[in-house]
């Protein structure tokens, strides 16, 4: 049965999925969605609506709110053969891998039929109001402000760290709904649109040049009751439960699919001897970061074979951020090595590998700090792993 599965989804790709979408993705073509999508290659829209159409941008999303309603064991085969024919993803989005797990869990039915087609179908883009200037690894210290005024609450205070805000519709944010209880308790988890008189986003420019990293503003803005998920002052349960699949996907950041492999580059750009990397060290450094990230894959597609047989991930996912993040860190200090002083170049050359990689050098920095820094992490795998004192 899944084999004729798998010989149905191989031809269907075969089919429908255009020839650039076959080839390493860069990232001015990577799809987001939301109103402000360009589109840059005219094949990415035709591949984004084909794979929505099929329910496949969220596979195991039940078909009702958008998804494919695969079975786990459907949705790995459809990876794997995508991966064979080399298949960009159609959509890259964090109301798939963050506020879909958490609508899925905790939102009303009225609420998933409104919000999780719309994700599923790239229309709507989400960010995620959760870190503030006085409130960052200690969150639950936040002080943004969300007063119930009629059939409505109004929002006051800011976020920060706040990636892609510029362009997003909606916004998943944590707010202060009530002052008179312990910080973790007055919290709640509302959605909120972000185009909006009183709303207002400021992007901020980071080391590698780049501003994919905002401060959100909100002054007397407004969302509807019916946009609170899950009970009021129930919000940190809700926090908690979408920081796990945050984790999750930042620990795969080491899989870039615009990259050419290290090991590639590394030949490229350093002497060999016989087919081989000639410098000895550099070569043992690079079999060892191979051979712990193989493990580190491998381990990642057991903990996925067990969340889709039901298993929660909790405190794992602490682990394995913290492993993925430095892993990614080892991957651009060998590759900076690999290219040379070259690696430094900013502008002007033709080597666009290049002047990546600097970006992506300095970019990797922050990994070890989003999602809960490193230290937040060793603390938490401390406390709940080891059940340290």
């Amino acid at each position: 049965m899944l084999q004729d599965f798998r010989t149905e989804v191989r031809q269907w790709l075969e089919a429908n999925c255009p020839a650039s979408m076959r080839t390493p993705i860069v990232e001015e073509e990577e799809v987001w969605g939301g109103s402000q999508e360009k589109f840059k290659n005219p094949d990415s829209k035709i591949w984004l609506e084909r794979m929505a159409a099929k329910g496949w941008t969220a596979p195991e999303w039940p078909k009702a709110y958008g998804g494919g309603g695969l079975s786990p064991q459907e949705a790995m085969v459809l990876k794997e053969e995508m991966n064979k024919l080399g298949c960009r993803p159609a959509l890259l989005s964090f109301g798939i891998w963050m506020l879909g797990p958490v609508l899925l869990q905790y939102g009303t039915e009225e609420q998933k039929k409104r919000h999780l087609p719309k994700i599923a179908r790239g229309e709507i883009r989400w960010c995620q109001g959760y870190s503030e200037p006085a409130a960052g690894s200690d969150l639950a210290s936040l002080g943004t402000r969300a007063e119930a005024v009629g059939d409505q609450f109004v929002i006051n205070g800011s976020k920060v760290w706040t990636s892609y805000a510029d362009a997003s519709d909606w916004i998943f944010c944590l707010v202060r709904t009530d002052f008179n209880v312990s910080k973790q308790q007055g919290i709640s988890f509302m959605l909120i649109d972000m185009h909006q008189p009183g709303v207002k986003v400021e992007p901020i420019r980071l080391i590698s040049g780049a501003s994919p990293f905002c401060e959100v503003f909100f002054k007397d803005v407004k969302t509807s009751k019916d946009n609170l998920i899950g009970p009021l002052n129930g919000g940190w349960q809700i926090a908690k439960a979408l920081l796990t699949h945050e984790r999750q996907a930042i620990s795969e950041i080491n899989k870039k699919p615009s990259e050419l492999p290290l090991d590639i580059i590394a030949k490229q750009k350093l002497a060999t001897r016989d087919g081989r990397i000639a410098d000895e060290h550099y070569r043992q450094r690079l079999a060892a970061w191979h051979m712990d990230n193989t493990a580190f894959e491998l381990t990642l597609e057991r903990e996925t074979s067990l969340q889709k047989a039901g298993h929660s991930p909790g405190p794992a996912s602490s682990m394995f951020k913290l492993y993925g993040t430095e892993l990614n860190k080892r991957k651009y200090e060998l590759m900076m090595e690999a290219i040379g002083f070259q690696s430094l170049v900013w502008e002007g050359t033709d080597e666009a590998r290049e002047r990546q990689a600097v970006r992506d050098w300095l970019r990797s920095k922050g990994n070890s700090i989003e999602g809960g820094t490193s230290e937040i992490q060793l603390n938490v795998i401390a406390k709940r792993v080891l059940g340290l004192p």
